[in-house]
């Protein structure tokens, strides 16, 4: 809900977002793990409609200097 990360997942996979999201909680419990992925994942896969990640976006940006 925050950046659609788990809808994405959901849908790539043809899974419920709500199970991704609930998977994201409990791996939450274990030492902060699941945000840690969570906001790797919200960087490194492109939004819907877009060609490239944040990341991607960044990298690229500094090759270009």
């Amino acid at each position: 809900m925050l950046a659609g990360v788990c809808a994405g997942l959901g849908s790539y996979f043809g899974i419920d977002a709500n199970v991704v999201r609930l998977l994201f909680v409990i791996a939450s419990f274990f030492g902060f793990f699941g945000v840690l992925v969570y906001v790797v994942a919200w960087a490194v896969i492109p939004e819907e409609g877009e060609k490239e990640s944040i990341v991607e976006r960044l990298v690229n940006k500094n090759q270009a200097r």
